[in-house]
């Protein structure tokens, strides 16, 4: 007993419950299931349990955010540099890289800012009200109020609220694909079962989570809150908190990279130019120019925008990004964990097959038209259902497995109104799990009419005929285990086979002297559009893996259904599967190569997603229920169902599909490398643009020449004649043989050597022309220092732009590409134009920048040196695509 007179049990919840009689747990639990528990004790568990809640995971605080966006090592080099132009009194230029700081510090939280919402969905699952007995007397409580040791009360359609041991049931089923995976629902009953027996076939157990669709229970709470089966998945959410994306980790480590090479050359070249007798303020102000050229302060703000505008065509094709950073990723992927229910099958039965006790299979769509063996058998299973179908707008209710049979009678034109007012019901036999049968009576003028259906081993135990267009036969032992090697054949293909008799004749029991009518299947039809997605996907170089809770031999016939495996593909059960530490080599090897995976856990699916991550895969993880949730937040990407799926799944993954198809998947695929594509551009054409401001800086310092740029105006053009260009680039539509193309290979950097040769040629073509503007306006022209500054200035920035259609792709033609195609090309390039003639010619801004209006002379240098880069870069692409070309 606890401390307060309350049994240890009820705060940690009874784990053996279904391996127990529930006498033991109601006694363990200090109860008598006939009264419940008396208010006051009630109340004094509920003190010291706690509420019936999952934990909720706190937000991460809004300043915390905020803070973030000032780590970043850029940042510090930055307002490093800030810091170094007030000192020396340039208030104008320190103001700027501050402003520059607070912009995309701003833009940052804006993005990154959002509340952790997984545990208020698997929250709000309790908020209902549950039914239980309190001091012998029934009432209605809410969920969160449930305690150990509460005798809950529940009927077809209720939902659990917590983890219940049953202590009796009448033809009990629940719903547990949310949960454990399971397409159909699981027949419950309230005798104990082995220790071992796992979650998804632990028959005297109820979970919370999980819902009521067929019949009526009264059973014992035993966890409640994150004692339950549900908590210690969302535990398991918790702790599978999402990782950096690959491409944030990239532009992280390209950003260190960029610190360092600017420290090392902003020292060696303050420090040779001091040496060099150079004045020290000149040598700060070089260096500051320096720091300012090298980091590309555009870089975080057009990757934000080029990521959101994926998002935004993400959602145009029903694919819903939570996270920026996300939209890029699934592009990376190179193999797709997915459920099967809900994910790859519909989450709906329907009659795929059936053997009329008088004929041939019938092999079925969900619709079976009207045929003349089968019609007994379909009107006994019409009329033995407790089902509705609905109408004008109200759903099916039920059973899915009695809503299927009476969809299926309908399409045979056997509507169950009309066959009852002919054939009214006077009594029933509700289905039980000991039988595995039900039965239900019915007036057929002065006879009566017995109609049964149920597992196809009972119904043939009690069937003596057979029936058939020529009349009833007798049924021998012979015939009978013909039926039921033709029962297991159906179950092979992963059927859940029924079977239907009925008799005329009330006389003895429900169950005997039956005359078998046949026997129907049922299954959860794969997705229309799923085997073309995952051709896409194969096409694509993307592997494909089922993870579910249904049976192996299920499992096994949907992979071959949707083109994800073979008839004999490999399958392992969740039971076989050992923790990862403990695996053999072998082992280990069999589970990476193995692409149906049966009857696992939420642990499992966790355990697989972390597996393939070790190996360097980029893993997506699809799903949709409760179950998932742990393996979709572990994932590189989790990729939940919008329409079908729970929101504790939505909440947990970093992609929602709202049409729930899997073909969606592709198109997010295209987009996602389409987006990594001009990513690699607009960093390619960033950096060049950088480099040549650096070296412009750097060899006019080394050379003794006065400095051709101030730092106001690198800042100037970092800021926004390259963050425009280079959108625009973020901003294409893509290729087309972006879905030919294998994934790139987990760790390949954005930058790749042949873009680094590019970025460093460009960068020297650049620099050279720009430098040699400014020597001739300088020295040649002799038009002052403050001009040719402007000359430089001009050249420099019409260089760059012009650089934008450098960024081709060398095997496409060089007029008509995806770049000159790219309408926000020209509307940035017009953008940039006025904005470089505005601080120009408006004498204010031309003021801030250091600038003077140029005469013809130095605009005609401007042209001309400011289009030699662009000549230079065609040059080098024709060459390449020649060196390409067959």
């Amino acid at each position: 007993m606890g401390g307060l007179g309350i049994p240890d049990s009820t705060r940690t919840g009874v784990a053996d419950a279904h391996a127990r009689p529930a006498a033991e747990i109601a006694a363990a639990l200090g109860v008598d299931p006939a009264r419940g528990l008396d208010a006051a004790e009630a109340a004094a568990r509920l003190k010291a349990c706690g509420p019936n809640l999952l934990r909720q995971r706190r937000a991460v605080p809004a300043l915390r955010i905020l803070a973030s966006q000032f780590a970043s090592p850029v940042v510090g080099l930055l307002a490093a540099a800030a810091l170094l132009s007030l000192a020396w009194g340039d208030r104008v230029e320190a103001l700027a890289i501050a402003a520059v700081l607070v912009i995309n510090a701003a833009i940052g939280f804006t993005t990154e800012i959002r509340a952790v919402r997984s545990m208020e969905a698997l929250r709000r699952l309790g908020a209902v009200i549950t039914r239980v007995r309190r001091g012998g007397r029934a009432a209605g409580v809410p969920a969160e109020t449930l305690v150990p040791g509460d005798i809950v009360v529940l009927e077809s359609g209720d939902v659990v609220t917590a983890d219940l041991r049953l202590v009796a049931a009448s033809s009990l089923a629940a719903d547990e694909s949310t949960l454990t995976g399971e397409s159909v629902p699981v027949d419950k009953s309230a005798a104990a079962v082995p220790p071992e027996t796992p979650v998804a076939e632990r028959a005297p157990m109820l979970f919370k989570g999980t819902a009521v669709t067929r019949g009526s229970a009264t059973g014992i709470v035993t966890g409640t809150g994150m004692a339950t089966e549900l908590g210690r998945i969302s535990a398991l959410v918790e702790q599978a908190a999402p990782g950096r994306s690959p491409l944030e980790r990239q532009l992280d480590r390209l950003a260190g990279h960029l610190i360092w090479v600017t420290i090392v050359l902003c020292a060696v070249i303050a420090g040779v130019g001091i040496a060099s007798g150079g004045a020290p303020y000149l040598m700060i102000e070089a260096a500051i120019a320096l720091a300012v050229a090298a980091i590309p302060e555009g870089l975080p703000i057009v990757a934000t925008m080029a990521l959101a505008r994926g998002m935004w065509r993400m959602a145009r094709q029903n694919a819903l990004v939570e996270r920026l950073a996300a939209v890029e990723t699934l592009g990376a992927t190179t193999l797709i964990m997915t459920d099967k229910t809900g994910t790859l099958t519909e989450n709906r039965l329907e009659v795929s097959a059936a053997v009329p006790a008088s004929g041939e299979a019938l092999r079925t769509d969900g619709d079976i038209a009207p045929d003349p063996g089968l019609v007994d058998a379909l009107m006994v299973v019409v009329l033995c259902n407790n089902a509705e179908l609905g109408s004008e707008g109200r759903p099916a209710s039920g059973d899915p497995v009695e809503v299927a049979l009476l969809r299926a009678g309908a399409g045979a034109g056997l509507d169950r109104a009309a066959l009852e007012a002919r054939l009214p019901r006077i009594d029933t036999v509700p289905f039980d799990s000991e039988t595995a049968m039900m039965a239900t009576m019915h007036r057929d003028g002065d006879a009566v009419l017995t109609c049964v259906k149920g597992a196809p081993e009972a119904v043939l135990h009690h069937c003596t005929e057979i029936g058939g267009l020529g009349g009833d036969e007798p049924l021998d032992a012979a015939a009978r285990e013909a039926w039921l090697e033709r029962t297991a054949d159906l179950a092979e293909e992963g059927l859940r086979v029924l079977a239907a008799a009925w008799k005329r004749g009330g006389d003895g029991p429900a169950y005997s002297d039956l005359v078998f009518l046949g026997l129907i299947g049922l299954s959860d039809p794969a997705r229309e559009d799923v085997p073309a997605a995952i051709a896409a996907c194969r096409r694509a170089g993307i592997r494909v893996a089922m993870l579910t809770g249904d049976h192996a031999v299920t499992a096994r016939k949907v992979a071959t259904a949707i083109g994800l495996a073979g008839p004999d593909a490999d399958v392992i059960e969740g039971r076989t599967l050992k923790p990862v530490a403990e695996m053999t080599e072998t082992e280990r090897g069999r589970v990476l190569a193995t692409d149906i995976f049966a009857r696992v856990t939420p642990a499992h699916k966790l355990d697989l997603v972390a597996l393939h991550q070790a190996q360097g895969q980029i893993v997506a993880m699809t799903g949709d229920g409760v179950n998932d949730a742990p393996a979709l937040r572990q994932a590189d990407i989790g990729v939940a169902m919008g329409l079908r799926g729970t929101q504790v799944a939505r909440e947990a993954a970093a992609m929602v599909l709202t049409d729930d198809a899997f073909a969606t998947i592709v198109h997010a695929v295209r987009e996602g490398r389409v987006i990594f594509r001009n990513i690699q551009r607009f960093v390619t054409y960033l950096l060049s643009c950088n480099l040549s401001e650096i070296l412009v800086v750097g060899l006019a310092v080394l050379s003794g020449l006065p400095l051709p740029l101030l730092p106001l105006q690198i800042l100037f053009l970092n800021l926004v004649t390259d963050v425009f260009p280079a959108f625009a680039l973020g901003a294409g539509a893509g290729d087309d043989d972006v879905m030919v193309l294998r994934p790139r290979r987990p760790g390949t950097p954005i930058l790749t050597r042949s873009l680094w040769r590019m970025i460093v040629g460009t960068g020297l073509s650049i620099t050279a022309s720009t430098l040699a503007a400014f020597v001739i306006a300088h020295q040649v022209l002799e038009i002052g220092y403050e001009r040719a500054l402007t000359v430089s200035f001009l050249t420099l920035a019409f260089a760059q732009l012009w650089n934008v259609f450098n960024m081709r792709d060398p095997r496409s033609p060089m007029i008509l590409n995806d770049i000159t195609r790219n309408p926000f090309v020209w509307a940035a390039l017009a953008l940039c134009t006025a904005l470089l003639l505005a601080v120009t010619f408006i004498p204010f801004l031309a003021e801030v920048l250091r600038l003077e209006r140029p005469g013809a002379a130095a605009w005609g240098l401007i042209a001309v040196f400011s289009l030699l880069p662009l000549a230079a870069g065609q040059i080098s692409k024709a060459v390449s695509a020649g060196r390409q070309a067959p």
